[in-house]
């Protein structure tokens, strides 16, 4: 077993992790690795309460293995921060990783985004700022306390770097070089039945914002050839998922296969609260939208 591992994940279908609750992943391919991060859900047994205080990074080079690394990141990180270790993306950029997490914050009511940075995927990772890269009073057009949360973000071909993040509205926003700095206003993205649960990329030419569609969750995205919009309203692309009130949506390339990520309450006790992450394929049209992911017991098969 390589260094620096801590156990592994062995057994194909879905949930693809199977000895913890998770949700809310993002993938990153590295060095021809795929690290999956997601959240950990510890709620005990009938709670109806998110119960959440660590994130979660496990690693693989075929999409059957996973690999679980130690624990790299947790709410207590950031000493600004209480607890809530909420919905999150890593990216690469100029060798260094930055995790864009959502969480409470102590002195400024509401959810609040942080970044923390590392040196390698699978950290450790550190707080970046020292401070809230966006907090509640930054965002003031609903009055809402959890509008601040489930980060993505897209470092476009031009190399600007761009967050997208919110509940019940759509926020983005450029990002500096550094990463941990905001780099103009915040503005919003017009979406229908927009939830949370954001994730941007792009491809030949097009972006595509994904998100967690009205309530119970099911998934819709929109496309544009702009990141300023206009977004065009594309429908549904995942229907609800199992016993699971929410959904959180990440898409992956790798080794020539696109790779519909999400969360469900498949395990065993599992639920609303205590969720686990799902992979299945991903397909698009000729005309570059995406066919409606088909949610599978059996998962993806191996890739080399």
């Amino acid at each position: 077993m390589p260094a620096g591992f801590c156990g592994g994940q062995s057994l194909s279908g879905n949930p693809v992790i199977k000895n913890i609750y998770t949700a809310d992943a993002s993938p990153l391919v590295y060095k021809n690795r795929v690290y999956l991060y997601t959240g950990h859900d510890e709620a005990p047994a009938g709670t109806q309460n998110y119960v959440m205080h660590d994130w979660r990074c496990f690693s693989s080079t075929d999409m059957v293995n996973w690999q679980e690394h130690p624990v790299p990141l947790r709410a207590g990180d950031f000493s600004w921060a209480d607890d809530g270790a909420w919905a999150s993306q890593v990216i690469e950029r100029d060798g260094k990783f930055y995790w864009y997490v959502a969480v409470k914050h102590k002195s400024i009511a509401g959810r609040a985004i942080g970044v923390a940075v590392a040196d390698s995927p699978d950290g450790p990772f550190h707080d970046a700022r020292g401070s809230a890269l966006i907090s509640n009073d930054m965002t003031t057009f609903i009055n809402s306390d959890k509008d601040d949360i489930d980060p993505t973000v897209l470092i476009d071909d031009d190399g600007q770097a761009w967050l997208f993040w919110g509940n019940s509205i759509c926020y983005y926003a450029k990002l500096k070089r550094n990463m941990i700095e905001l780099d103009g206003p915040i503005k919003r993205v017009s979406l229908p039945g927009f939830a949370e649960g954001a994730w941007i990329h792009k491809r030949n030419g097009w972006y595509y914002l994904t998100y967690a569609y009205q309530f119970p969750e099911k998934i819709a995205y929109a496309m544009s050839r702009s990141i300023d919009g206009p977004w065009i309203f594309k429908g549904l692309l995942n229907e609800l998922a199992g016993n699971c009130q929410t959904n959180s949506p990440a898409i992956l390339d790798f080794k020539g296969q696109s790779y519909f990520i999400y969360h469900n309450g498949g395990l065993p006790a599992g639920g609303s609260y205590r969720r686990s992450v799902c992979i299945d394929y991903l397909y698009y049209n000729p005309d570059g939208t995406m066919k409606r992911v088909i949610m599978t017991s059996e998962g993806v098969q191996r890739v080399k």
